[in-house]
C-alpha cells in the first residue's frame, strides 16, 4: 500500500512540474492573463480536470511560479549580504550574483519583469510581497551597522528598497542583453567577458550600486 501511495504521490509531483515548466514556456511570448488552462494541459498532454487537482486556477498557477523564480535568489542574496563586508565586494557579489540568475533562469526573470506590473492581481501581489520580503532581509543585514551610525529604521528600509529595485532592473537588463547577443546567454562567454552587451550591462549596474553607497555614506537622518 505504501509503494502504491508513493508511486501516486511522485506522478502528482511529475505532473505538477510538467504544468508549471509548461506554463512558463507558454508565458516567454505572451502573459498570464492571455494563457488559457486548455493550452497548459494540451501541452502536458493531460486532461482540463487534472488541472484542478494541483491548482485552483491560472493565477494559482502564477504563484507558485513567482514563489519558484524569486525563492532561489533569497538564499544567494542573505549569503552576500552576511559575507561581504566591504561596499565594492558586495557590489561585485551582487551584479554576479543577478547575472547568474538570469544566465541560469532566463524564462523565470522573464516572466517576473512581464507580470510585476501585469494584469493578474494574486500574481502581482505575490511578487510585491517577495520582494518585500528581500527588503526586509537587505535591511535587517544593513541595520547593525547603520543604526549604529544614527540611521533610523525607516531610512535603513529606504537603503535597502534602492537596493531590491536595482537587482530588478538589472536583472531586467541583464535579460535585454541576452535578448540582443544570443551569445551572452551561454555562461562560459558571460566569464570570459566575451559579450560586449552583458559586460555593459555589469558596469552599468556596478556605477550604479557604488553611486547609492557613495549617497549612503554621506546620508543623515533628518
Amino acid at each position: 500500500m505504501s509503494h502504491t501511495l508513493g508511486a501516486r504521490q511522485a506522478q502528482k509531483l511529475k505532473t505538477r512540474r510538467a504544468l508549471l515548466d509548461a506554463g512558463l514556456r507558454l508565458l516567454e511570448d505572451q502573459s498570464l492573463s492571455s494563457l488559457g488552462l486548455r493550452e497548459v494541459t494540451r501541452v502536458v498532454g493531460v486532461a482540463p480536470a487534472a488541472f484542478y487537482r494541483h491548482f485552483r486556477d491560472m493565477s494559482d498557477l502564477g504563484v507558485a511560479l513567482v514563489e519558484e523564480s524569486l525563492g532561489s535568489l533569497h538564499a544567494m542574496v542573505r549569503v552576500i549580504l552576511a559575507e561581504q563586508d566591504g561596499d565594492e565586494g558586495r557590489i561585485d557579489a551582487t551584479v554576479e550574483a543577478v547575472a547568474e540568475h538570469v544566465r541560469r533562469y532566463p524564462a523565470h526573470v522573464r516572466f517576473i519583469a512581464r507580470e510585476r506590473h501585469g494584469g493578474v492581481r494574486p500574481v502581482r501581489e505575490a511578487i510585491a510581497a517577495e520582494l518585500a520580503r528581500f527588503t526586509d532581509e537587505a535591511a535587517e543585514a544593513f541595520a547593525p551597522q547603520l543604526t549604529g551610525e544614527g540611521w533610523s529604521p525607516e531610512d535603513v528600509r529606504m537603503l535597502a528598497q534602492l537596493y531590491v529595485d536595482h537587482m530588478v532592473m538589472t536583472a531586467a537588463a541583464f535579460l535585454e542583453a541576452q535578448t540582443e547577443d544570443p551569445g551572452a546567454g551561454d555562461p562560459e562567454t558571460v566569464r570570459a567577458g566575451d559579450s560586449e552587451a552583458v559586460r555593459r550591462v555589469a558596469a552599468t549596474a556596478r556605477r550604479q550600486l557604488l553611486l547609492i553607497s557613495l549617497g549612503r555614506h554621506h546620508w543623515r537622518t533628518a
